[in-house]
């Protein structure tokens, strides 16, 4: 029993004080750092981190009594020889790695940090793609080039600058920026025109070779995202290639800004060739502490690098070390043990020459990557706080502006406001709500000393001039052509008005004119705007026809004429004959009128029967009167006045419908005796289509893509004619002989200088589509925009009228010389409001005068029975509905004096009787 009692007791001795040794805070613990020491970054860093070691192990209140140990490796910017580097400190059993400052090396460093689990945490590696899923064990205390990026889009949104050309660095941290700045132009609608790569270690003659190339393209604002390169190169060569001038916009991600902070005191000459360009650099508060430290690590620096400035991604670097210390610190006072383990698959792999038996994993990585998550703290770079991706809160960005005094800050970019010119810290403080609606820079000097924003484009230089393309006409060569084929003497009137247009532009445009045609047949116009739309143009000026086909592929400028497909067929003069006066009227306008004339007579003669002597008389009297009487107010010779109130209410409103159709009829027929009258055996262009007879058509003209795309009219049917003459021609010979046509469809302008001086043919109906003439540019093209709006200005100042009455009337406009369709007949539908109104009150006056009938013949009805009752019963008896109907109509034709003395006799009676 004792035995088994010292037993326990040993064993819970033995339980304690391996729990202790468990739970005992180790006396040091390692981080590895795997940076470049010898870069601009890298110099800045190592003091920064050294430093954060030393206060971190001089803190009581941080570790403890555990000493921070910092293990360094030098990467030489090289992905082996950082790989490498990571294998060394992670033998020295590392609970995590800062760094390292390469995006590139950071990608190879990552699988190895993955693999042993250990939390890598990079204070300078900006890739947008090493917070993927990929590496779960990745953070970064630095901004991602994501929203660096966003905000470089902002930017160039901002001065609404839609083409811009890329220069970047050749591997990840270059192509995943630039591809992440692509993705944000596309929201905004802009693009990035032309990419340029760099190798990683460029010399200067390759930068001046792509530098040079550049210059033959349009956009002139350039993006530059590259390593920190303290000669400054890529400005360096331009400078020399007078790209810094006053067409040129310069814009540089954070790498030229970090550059700056570290060599601008030392090199102050480099502004010279700086000037305009502007910049993003990390927003750092200010604050007393972080000018402390610099002053602190100054004099950790190396002596030919004390005057540097205070880079970003040292006060970065500082702050990581904080991060991970304080993590460490939670770790362990979590009562959690720092251990390493072996696995077989690496313990497998140890050979003599390399170490892969010392590899261990980290235990606890994924606990103390959990942990720091959870950091939230301010640090000297600013608020310390990592989002779902692992990456640092953004604190925005400064804009920084190059001139001659320095690098002046024109403004601060946040995710949350866009551009303003107060700080983040400001608007916070104040409380002062701001929105991308709002948003605002301050004044920028750009290249070449100029503070008016850059247009961004050159269309073209003198060294290469906009490549025109313009038709070679051999017909209708007043629009354009190409004297002798020449491109130095091209003339017409396209060329006219492209050259005043030109002098609208509010710029430069230095040009070269190109005949396309073989100068024997007008050029196909489809075939000339593929080439602008292919590239072998810029553009195309001409009579080109703005249709659906050709504007899927090429940008077309404001209309400069008005056009459309028209009917062009031989015409003859049309006699007079002797039923001309017919002609003024349809069929339906004289059987309506005609009959108004017996209505209206038939209306007056009731209405005046009873009280007029002139409507009274034997039937065949009447008749005739009934007959006359309307026709006679046509001539204004009718003898019968109207007595009655009625009547004459409906002789006022026939005559004034009687003023205005004979007023009608009078300038229709005027019309009709003196203006020529022309007919043709086409009438239109339905009769055209169905005809089956040949159709003619000018080489070059989208008229034979219309016919048979739209129309389906055959290709057989179709001939192809190139010039006036030809059409003459082909139009006398007509549709039954060999090579001639029944009608011509051409466009509206070709038409009309083609009947300038000839009478026997002419236009039939109106032009059946509607288009214009326009200056043909490529997709996207500024210069479209702008000779839109100097058209505009041409046709508001009248210089477009001037022009083409230059070309075309010589002898009288064409437009005027325009035979006049045939005059239109008078139609029904012009008049039915006329005839409606004198119908509404005819019919008006006749039930009023039927109303009164009805009563004096009730009033007739009550006497007779009054004055013989026994006679009246006995007629009553044998009456029947049409006695009654025959005494009704002997009534009504009885005068109305008569009918009132025989009342007045009736009431004089019944007064005596009383």
């Amino acid at each position: 029993m004792e035995s088994l009692f010292v037993l326990t007791l040993l064993s819970s001795i033995w339980a304690f004080l391996t729990g202790s040794a468990c739970c005992q805070r180790p006396a040091v613990v390692n981080i590895g750092a795997v940076f470049t020491f010898d870069s601009i970054i890298g110099r800045a860093a190592k003091v920064a981190m050294e430093a954060a070691v030393s206060d971190v192990n001089a803190d009581p209140s941080i570790l403890n009594g555990t000493k921070l140990n910092l293990v360094m490796a030098d990467t030489h910017c090289n992905v082996l020889l950082g790989s490498i580097g990571a294998f060394q400190v992670l033998e020295k059993d590392v609970v995590a790695i800062v760094g390292p400052q390469s995006s590139v090396v950071a990608h190879m460093v990552l699988q190895i940090a993955n693999n042993l689990q250990v939390p890598l945490i990079s204070y300078a590696a900006t890739d947008p793609t090493l917070s993927a899923l990929q590496f779960p064990f990745f953070l970064r205390t630095t901004q991602s080039d994501a929203n660096q990026m966003t905000a470089m889009a902002d930017l160039i949104d901002f001065y609404e600058w839609k083409e811009v050309i890329m220069i970047f660095v050749d591997d990840d941290y270059g192509r995943n920026g630039i591809s992440t700045l692509t993705d944000e132009l596309d929201k905004r609608m802009f693009k990035i025109s032309y990419k340029i790569p760099l190798p990683s270690h460029c010399n200067l003659s390759e930068i001046t070779a792509i530098l040079n190339k550049s210059k033959l393209l349009g956009p002139r604002v350039y993006v530059v995202h590259v390593n920190p390169d303290p000669r400054l190169s890529i400005f360096k060569i331009a400078h020399q290639l007078d790209m810094m001038t006053s067409d040129y916009v310069w814009l540089a991600t954070d790498w030229l800004s970090t550059t700056l902070d570290s060599i601008l005191l030392v090199q102050q000459t480099s502004l010279n060739i700086l000037q305009g360009v502007v910049v993003l650099r990390q927003h750092i508060p200010e604050s007393s502490q972080k000018v402390t430290l610099w002053s602190r690590l100054r004099k950790m620096l190396p002596e030919d690098s004390r005057n540097s400035s205070l880079n970003v991604y040292a006060l970065s670097a500082y702050d990581t070390i904080q991060v991970v210390a304080h993590a460490i610190d939670k770790f362990l006072n979590e009562g959690r043990s720092i251990t390493f383990s072996l696995k077989n698959k690496f313990h497998d792999l140890n050979t003599s020459r390399m170490p892969w038996g010392k590899l261990k994993i980290f235990d606890d990585g994924a606990l103390l990557l959990s942990i720091l998550l959870q950091a939230n703290f301010t640090g000297l770079s600013g608020q310390i706080e990592f989002n779902t991706d692992r990456n640092i809160v953004t604190r925005g960005y400064e804009v920084i502006n190059i001139d001659q005094t320095g690098l002046r800050r024109v403004g601060y970019w946040s995710n949350v406001t866009g551009f303003t010119i107060q700080s983040p810290e400001t608007l916070k403080r104040k409380q002062i709500s701001y929105s991308h609606l709002n948003q605002t820079l301050g004044n920028v000097t750009w290249p070449g000393g100029k503070t008016e924003k850059p247009r961004g484009w050159v269309i073209a230089d003198n060294e290469r001039p906009l490549i025109i393309g313009v038709p070679h006409r051999v017909s209708f060569v007043e629009f354009v052509t190409a004297i002798n084929g020449s491109h130095k003497n091209i003339e017409g009137y396209c060329i006219d008005l492209f050259n005043e247009a030109r002098k609208l532009v509010p710029y430069d445009v230095p040009y070269r004119l190109i005949p396309f045609g073989n100068g024997y047949s007008n050029p196909s116009y489809d075939d000339l705007v593929k080439n602008v739309a292919n590239g072998i143009f810029d553009a195309a000026v001409g009579d080109i026809a703005i249709v659906t086909n050709r504007t899927r592929i090429v940008d077309f400028s404001q209309p400069f004429a008005s056009t459309g497909l028209v009917i062009v067929a031989p015409i003859k003069n049309s006699k007079s004959n002797a039923w001309v006066f017919l002609k003024p009227f349809t069929v339906e306008m004289w059987c309506i009128t005609s009959a108004s004339f017996f209505m209206i007579g038939a209306v007056i003669w009731l209405l005046e029967h009873r009280v007029n002597d002139d409507f009274r008389g034997p039937p065949k009297r009447q008749l005739m009167t009934v007959i006359l009487f309307s026709f006679s107010t046509l001539f204004k010779t009718n003898q019968e006045a109207t007595v009655s109130p009625l009547g004459r209410m409906v002789m006022v409103v026939w005559l004034f419908l009687l003023m205005v159709i004979t007023s009608s009829y009078t300038a229709s027929l005027t019309s009709i005796l003196t203006v020529q009258q022309l007919s043709s055996p086409i009438k239109g262009l339905d009769d055209l289509i169905t005809n089956e007879q040949p159709i003619g058509y000018q080489v070059g003209s989208f008229a034979y893509s219309y016919l048979t795309e739209s129309l389906y009219v055959p290709r057989s049917r179709l001939v192809s004619l190139g010039s006036p003459d030809e059409y003459e021609a082909a139009l006398l010979k007509g549709p039954f002989r060999k090579g001639g046509v029944a009608a011509i469809v051409d466009e509206l302008p070709y038409v009309e200088l083609f009947l300038s001086g000839r009478n026997d043919f002419g236009m039939i109906g109106q032009p059946f589509t509607k288009s214009g003439w326009g200056f043909a540019f490529q997709r996207g093209s500024p210069l479209a925009v702008d000779m839109s709006t100097a058209i505009l200005k041409l046709s508001e100042n009248g210089k477009l009228q001037k022009i083409h009455e230059k070309w075309f009337c010589r002898m009288g406009c064409p437009a005027e010389r325009r035979r006049k369709s045939k005059p239109i007949q008078l139609q029904l539908v012009s008049f039915w409001g006329l005839y409606l109104l004198c119908g509404a009150f005819s019919l008006i006056a006749l039930f009023i005068f039927l109303l009164r009938i009805v009563r004096q013949f009730a009033r007739y009805i009550r006497q007779q029975k009054e004055s013989s009752q026994a006679d009246l019963m006995s007629s009553n008896s044998n009456s029947s509905w049409t006695q009654v109907i025959y005494k009704f109509i002997d009534f009504v034709d009885e005068k109305e004096e008569a009918i009132k003395r025989l009342f007045r006799k009736h009431d004089t009676l019944n007064q005596a009787n009383r």
